[in-house]
């Protein structure tokens, strides 16, 4: 493990930096929220920032904004006339998440939706270019029928966590665990998509629908 952590930290220290409000909002996520850690962070942040300059998305949905640091970093990879679709369950985030959508002067690129995704998602009238699954775990599979329904064909989708602090690997039985275990069988199995799932921080599958 201190081996990862030092190979971690300097290939941080050979990244570009993200800009100023992502600091400030990681900042204020660790000081306004009870569960910090489910930022994802600069360097998973960077990476959905780059994958999104590289797909120049026109539409992109993200199932759980949290603070909106992920919804931030996509955002600044979208198509000129591209909008970024966030959904949050948790209401008593919204004034956090539009705070700094407004600091970082992206109120017309990314649109906040609060509630139940199983609710919100069937009333997007989009077809989305890239999605990024990172809400309840156990809730995975249903958000990923419904994200997928909206992809169009080459689009793709990202999950967040599935590999659980390697609980998934190392024989975990507990709820969570047992249920990302069955997700990532799930998609392997899944002829509708092709998939490369990353041992990056918590685990990143990548799925690409046919």
């Amino acid at each position: 493990m201190p081996q990862i952590d030092t190979t971690l930290n300097y290939c941080l220290a050979h990244s570009s930096p993200l800009g100023r409000y992502f600091v400030d909002l990681e900042r204020e996520t660790h000081l306004r929220t009870l569960a910090p850690q489910m930022l994802s962070g600069e360097y998973q942040g960077q990476l959905l920032r780059f994958f999104s300059f590289m797909l120049r998305p026109r539409r992109v949905l993200e199932i759980g904004s949290f603070t909106g640091y992920t919804a931030l970093c996509m955002a600044e990879g979208l198509a000129e006339d591209g909008v970024l679709h966030t959904i949050e369950a948790n209401d008593e985030l919204a004034w956090v998440i539009q705070k700094h959508i407004q600091l970082a002067g992206m109120e017309k690129k990314i649109k906040l939706h609060l509630g139940d995704a199983a609710k919100v998602i069937p009333m997007l009238d989009e077809m989305f270019d890239l999605v990024f699954l990172d809400a309840g775990k156990l809730d995975y599979p249903p958000h990923y029928e419904l994200a997928l329904a909206k992809m169009r064909p080459g689009g793709f989708l990202l999950a967040d966590n599935v590999l659980w602090d390697g609980k998934v690997v190392s024989g975990g039985e507990d709820e969570t665990t047992c249920a990302l275990r069955a997700f990532n069988d799930f998609v392997q199995q899944d002829e509708r998509v092709e998939n490369l799932l990353l041992p990056l921080r918590d685990g990143l599958m990548m799925v690409r629908k046919r």
